[in-house]
């Protein structure tokens, strides 16, 4: 078994292929837009937004996901966090990413 430290190290290895390949999938100006800390930071409000929402508790196989209300999501929670340069229409983009991201590395 692991050690928290591994699982850790484990984890943040795997965040980082995650924002790299977010990163990649962005356009140009957004990739200019958005760092590695950007993209790492809007993956943590993607994730809750999910859990929070509970659109992961559905008993079908198929979840059905607004990208566009994920994405307006994440911007008023960035809001709160003070984060007032964010539009919804560019983080789309990155949860799209993240979404395709997941579905590619899904076990």
């Amino acid at each position: 078994m692991a050690t928290l430290d591994e699982e850790l190290r484990l984890d943040a290895e795997e965040d980082a292929r995650e924002a790299a390949f977010i990163s990649r999938q962005l356009p140009a100006e957004l990739q200019e837009r958005f760092s590695t800390q950007d993209i790492l930071y809007l993956m943590e409000l993607i994730v809750e937004h999910y859990y929070e929402s509970g659109v992961l508790d559905g008993q079908d196989d198929e979840v059905e996901i607004d990208l566009e209300q994920v994405a307006t999501a994440v911007c008023q929670r960035a809001e709160q966090d003070g984060r007032h340069d964010l539009k919804a229409d560019d983080v789309f983009f990155v949860v799209q990413a993240d979404l395709d991201y997941q579905e590619q590395n899904i076990n």
